[in-house]
């Protein structure tokens, strides 16, 4: 059975959303507000957290948004292993699914994603998907969640972590500081939050 890993930048505020203008839900004021913390040894250790092979499991919007731009980078370990990985897509559209491989996810998300992970192959990563992403927790189907922290309070925008899912436990596995002040948490999903004892 493969592991399923959440990865999210995100703000410390919880804020995920990245994109201006209105490829996304509504105008977001801030565009790239990632870039001005981006560095090598960043880069490195989000190569790292994420692995050499690993497959996909994403939600329509970000598999459009990624497939316009990965197709067209060549060359580096990062950008191969994101082109040669399996994108698993939750979707109703067939249209546009050109950026391979790639696999439609139809009918309940929580049964198809449960299906692909009992497969043998590499871990899958989630990346983005502010739909997709409370889904699986929900149904405990995430095992790591890895946190890429900036150091930024953005106050508004697109949050993953909201009200519509139940609360969870998580153990810290482990921690690294980039030269920016990014940090890379990684956590494993223990399951439902234990309420102490009043």
């Amino acid at each position: 059975m493969r592991k399923v890993r959440m990865f999210e930048h995100i703000s410390l505020d919880g804020v995920i959303q990245h994109g201006g203008g209105r490829d996304e839900e509504g105008d977001f004021a801030y565009g790239d507000w990632t870039a001005p913390y981006r560095s090598p040894a960043g880069a490195q250790a989000l190569a790292e957290a994420q692995g050499q092979s690993y497959d996909f499991l994403l939600g329509r919007r970000t598999y459009d948004i990624w497939s316009s731009y990965w197709p067209h980078v060549r060359g580096g370990p990062f950008a191969d292993a994101m082109n040669a990985a399996t994108k698993y897509v939750a979707t109703h559209r067939p249209d546009g699914l050109e950026w391979g491989p790639v696999e439609m996810l139809v009918g309940d998300i929580a049964e198809s994603a449960r299906r692909v992970k009992s497969q043998d192959g590499p871990d899958l990563i989630v990346f983005g998907s502010s739909t997709l992403t409370p889904a699986l927790l929900d149904q405990g189907l995430v095992d790591d969640v890895v946190l890429i922290v900036y150091p930024v309070l953005l106050g508004r925008g697109k949050r993953v972590f909201s009200d519509r899912f139940a609360a969870r436990e998580l153990a810290l596995v482990s921690t690294k500081a980039t030269p920016t002040g990014v940090l890379i948490n990684t956590y494993r999903h223990i399951g439902s939050l234990r309420a102490g004892a009043h």
